[in-house]
């Protein structure tokens, strides 16, 4: 597989009204959307190492919303894979504009067998 800590990576996004608080009436990023960019940093970060017909799953989000970032925003998010321990991986999480440290915590993910994972979904819901 390949997986080993220390695996980094880095990309960007632009803060658009669906990540944003706008239900609330403010335009801002919210801590949804910021979370779920860094699940999807996370993910990308480690897809290629997997064997075929796998993916990983979020289970577990720990994060600190530390500031805003207004609509239009240019944010970076940075994954860092801290741990393998077996089919559990452990990633160091952070998200910035520019100079200012928008959010940071920890994520875990599991590795799943795509089909598998689908078919038990599909049988607990019989």
């Amino acid at each position: 597989m390949g997986l080993e800590p220390g695996l980094r990576g880095t990309f960007e996004f632009k803060v658009e009204e669906r990540f944003s608080t706008g239900h609330v009436g403010i335009q801002v990023l919210s801590t949804p959307g910021m979370i779920a960019m860094m699940e999807l940093a996370s993910m990308k970060l480690v897809q290629p190492y997997l064997d075929e017909g796998s993916t990983t799953v979020g289970t577990r989000v720990c994060i600190d919303h530390k500031a805003p970032a207004p609509i239009g925003a240019i944010v970076s998010v940075t994954s860092e894979l801290i741990s393998v321990e077996g089919r559990k991986l452990v990633f160091r999480v952070s998200a910035h504009w520019g100079d200012k440290l928008l959010g940071e915590g920890s994520h875990e993910r599991f590795i799943v067998n795509k089909e598998k994972f689908s078919a038990k979904l599909k049988e607990e819901l019989k």
